[in-house]
């Protein structure tokens, strides 16, 4: 194949840098929900829009493969994320009960008044 044949292919075959660029976000947001770094992810939301606004309605049939490996790395992100919450709430149900516990330890101290009713 001659060399303009080539630049005609590659220019008829569609960018899958769109899709590279969903796969690289993709794992980001897995590397970040990973290490419980919540803020930094929430961040990244308006990325993930314009990435994928930056794509056209119905992918190449080459982009399958990019576009399944992002899903199964949304699918990990998901997983990640639920044992994140679950944790926080585990977190939260701790201190609620260390809360009555101690709140009930402080019904059996007497108030001392502040101020001597006898003087």
């Amino acid at each position: 194949m001659s060399a303009a044949g080539a630049g005609a292919s590659a220019q008829a075959e569609p960018s899958l840098a769109p899709y590279e660029a969903i796969c690289a976000h993709a794992e980001l947001e897995l590397e970040l929900a990973g290490r419980g770094d919540i803020d930094a992810l929430r961040t990244l939301g308006a990325r993930w829009e314009e990435l994928v606004a930056n794509t056209p309605e119905k992918p190449p049939p080459a982009a399958a493969e990019l576009l399944e490996h992002a899903r199964l790395i949304g699918e990990r992100t998901r997983v990640e994320l639920a044992r994140i919450r679950e944790a926080v709430l585990a977190e939260l149900d701790t201190n609620a009960r260390a809360r009555r516990t101690a709140d009930g330890y402080a019904g059996q101290v007497r108030a001392h008044p502040r101020i001597d009713r006898s003087a």
